[in-house]
């Protein structure tokens, strides 16, 4: 019994040397290493220059100063000639649809749902190739979006990591009513699970509905709005029981409360219910720019769709005869709002509206900030660092620094000389993979 035990402890031994022998001679793990011409990390306004990223798998493990020399096993990036960045981010966007003239008011009543979450896959596969590695959908038609993000993130389909709150919470008549424009004969009973509510019972059981259906968030349109087929675009359509019960709600399962409003009443009511986030804001004031300051209330300007309504509103037929005024009076306006609120010291996310302007000139929007007055840096900042602020996800996105999710972009040259250089990225990295290069 001796000899066998010995014999069996031998065994094990010689099993261990054996399982060490092959640990030391096994090759190193390999990383990715990208040396950057010059990075801009988010975490300053300031560009680095000479840097090395060093990535493990779908996160940044290092930035070191200096190109290091990679070991033999590692995949080198070189982007050497270009300035490397946090991936892009847009606060609000609309995947599902993109803004074609008088034809895309009668999609809804040719298209199925099938159809508008294929065309939200094909947006955003542009949406990731122009650098923007996340993205908040404000608003889709039948929660298509959250189909689209969990084949996402899932590897069944290619695009920006999505943050979707499914259908907008809207009221009866108001902006995002589904039943806006219908012959009355013809109008679908809509309610809390299509986003229409009326009263305080009804916008509570509107967000539960929005969780069930696996929004991440929810968005309401608290005032008119531009492009739908009702009068006012900018007068206040909640009640303050109605704001105070979805954002308690929302808190409830953990949700942010973004709000599409353009008229000051329905900004203040919103503002003060405790919401996260302001979209468009077009007449806000001094007193609402106060408020926002007290409150932390973040600024999503989308000037481009500002400057794309505003020119089309120019062309016969182009929109309804309801809509043309609005865009005509409206758009013009948020670019200079934009630019007091900047001013004024109001956090301010990067948010575009992409749907209403098309799909994949998200970055035309850092023109625009720039000539309202922020520099180029902030306006970079907005779109990486605030913007994942706004998320909730500044543990993980937003900038380029050690633990972080390996999102990355680059443009050749440096963007805080020319911000329209952010118009043509040529370098697209989403967790620790290269989607475009």
């Amino acid at each position: 019994m001796k000899k066998t035990l010995t014999s069996f402890a031998i065994s094990l031994g010689v099993a261990s040397l054996s399982t060490f022998s092959i640990a030391l001679s096994a090759p190193a793990l390999s990383a990715t290493i990208v040396h950057a011409g010059k990075a801009f990390t988010g975490t300053s306004d300031k560009l680095q220059s000479e840097v090395t990223i060093v990535i493990d798998g779908n996160k940044i493990t290092s930035i070191e100063p200096g190109y290091s020399t990679p070991s033999a096993s590692d995949t080198v990036i070189d982007l050497k000639h270009a300035t490397v960045m946090p991936g892009l981010m847009d606060m609000h966007v609309h995947l599902s649809s993109q803004h074609g003239g008088p034809q895309t008011y009668l999609e809804r009543f040719s298209l199925n749902e099938a159809d508008y979450a294929l065309k939200a896959a094909y947006y955003a596969k542009i949406t990731l190739d122009a650098g923007f590695t996340t993205v908040r959908n404000l608003g889709d038609g039948y929660h298509e979006t959250v189909a689209l993000r969990n084949a996402i993130n899932k590897g069944y389909a290619i695009g920006p990591r999505i943050f979707t709150v499914g259908k907008s919470i809207a009221t009866t008549g108001g902006h995002a009513d589904p039943s806006n424009g219908f012959a009355h004969l013809l109008r679908p009973d809509v309610g809390p699970k299509q986003g229409v509510v009326n009263g305080e019972v009804e916008a509570r059981e509107a967000v539960r509905s929005r969780y069930q259906d696996g929004a991440d968030l929810i968005k309401i349109t608290a005032t008119g709005g531009v492009l739908s087929v009702a009068k006012s675009g900018q007068n206040p359509q909640f009640m303050t029981d109605e704001l105070d019960a979805i954002v308690e709600t929302a808190k409830d399962y953990s949700m942010t409360v973004a709000v599409h409003a353009h008229g000051k009443e329905g900004m203040k009511r919103a503002i003060v219910a405790g919401v996260d986030s302001i979209e468009h804001g077009t007449y806000m004031d001094d007193e609402i720019r106060d408020l926002m300051k007290q409150k932390g209330t973040y600024y999503v300007p989308t000037i481009l769709a500002g400057k794309f309504v505003a020119d089309k509103a120019k062309i016969d037929g182009y929109f309804p005869d309801l809509v043309r005024p609005k865009a005509a009076a409206i758009g013009p306006l948020i670019q200079n709002t934009f630019g007091k609120a900047h001013k004024a010291g109001v956090k301010v996310a990067f948010g575009t509206d992409s749907g209403v302007s098309a799909h994949g000139d998200n970055a035309q929007e850092f023109s625009l900030m720039v000539e309202a007055g922020m520099s180029e840096a902030d306006a970079l900042l907005s779109a990486t660092a605030n913007s994942a602020e706004l998320l909730g996800v500044s543990d993980t996105l937003g900038t380029l620094e050690a633990g972080k999710l390996a999102d990355l972009v680059a443009v050749v040259g440096d963007p805080l000389e020319d911000i329209s250089l952010m118009e043509s990225v040529s370098f697209v990295m989403k967790g620790g993979k290269v989607y475009k290069q």
